[in-house]
């Protein structure tokens, strides 16, 4: 186990929905393959949308104004110590929620697209869009092309995750390897676990349960994120 870092350790941190879901928003729950009473496949998808845009504009909508009502918990704010303490972090969440940021993350990407944020399938262009007049039931239209119907600023299934090359470069090249609240087998967040283990890195989780490659982890902390995060980055940022 991982006594201290040092700041010049290279740590890449992968986060998933247990860090969320700590602070009280709502996950996929893969037993009954239900989204919020949804099928995937009737709101994530860019089939979805093209056949039923008013379903699934109005579910982000609904998890867009969710965000409201959510805070940052005592794992987000324990991620910004740690970015504070290193000279080379990353953060990449697959969550779409803001609450890293919200908490003070900086170096940060969002492989799965940003709730708060749309975009226009015309033009390209992407906003942040959380005024009042941007979370009702109706259309948001793009201000640059006059696109009745931008489309939310998520990556659906099927579709490729953001900015991964730069993800897999940085994996790559990193000390220490953390993924939290996530279980860590789905692809292609599971192939950052398998580059890390490749180039040497200290591969550590951090679940609710043990996920099913467990085994390749260096070690493994089981519990609530919010819990031993702030105690295991107080150990490992303590002075020498």
């Amino acid at each position: 186990m991982i006594d201290r870092l040092g700041k010049q350790d290279r740590v890449v941190i992968l986060t998933g929905a247990g860090i969320s879901a700590e602070s009280g928003i709502q996950t996929f729950r893969a037993s009954d393959g239900l989204w919020e009473n949804h099928r995937i496949e009737d709101v994530a998808t860019p089939h979805a949308w093209q056949r039923d845009p008013g379903l699934v504009w109005g579910f982000y909508q609904g998890r867009r104004r969710q965000l409201l009502e959510v805070e940052p918990n005592p794992a987000h704010e324990a991620l910004v110590e740690l970015e504070q303490y290193l000279d080379e972090f990353l953060l990449v969440t697959q969550n779409v929620d803001d609450l890293h940021s919200r908490a003070g993350s900086m170096k940060l990407i969002h492989m799965h697209g940003e709730l708060q944020k749309l975009r226009c399938e015309t033009c390209g262009d992407v906003i942040v869009a959380m005024d009042e007049a941007h979370l009702q039931e109706e259309y948001v239209a793009c201000l640059s092309c006059q696109d009745q119907r931008l489309r939310p600023h998520i990556v659906w299934f099927h579709e490729m995750p953001l900015r991964m090359r730069e993800i897999d470069v940085t994996v790559a090249d990193c000390d220490v390897f953390i993924a939290i609240g996530t279980s860590g087998h789905v692809y292609p967040a599971a192939g950052l676990l398998g580059i890390a283990q490749a180039c040497g890195a200290h591969c550590i989780g951090v679940n609710l349960d043990p996920p099913q490659n467990v085994d390749l982890f260096d070690e493994f902390h089981q519990g609530k994120a919010g819990e031993l995060l702030p105690e295991l980055i107080q150990k490992w940022t303590r002075s020498a």
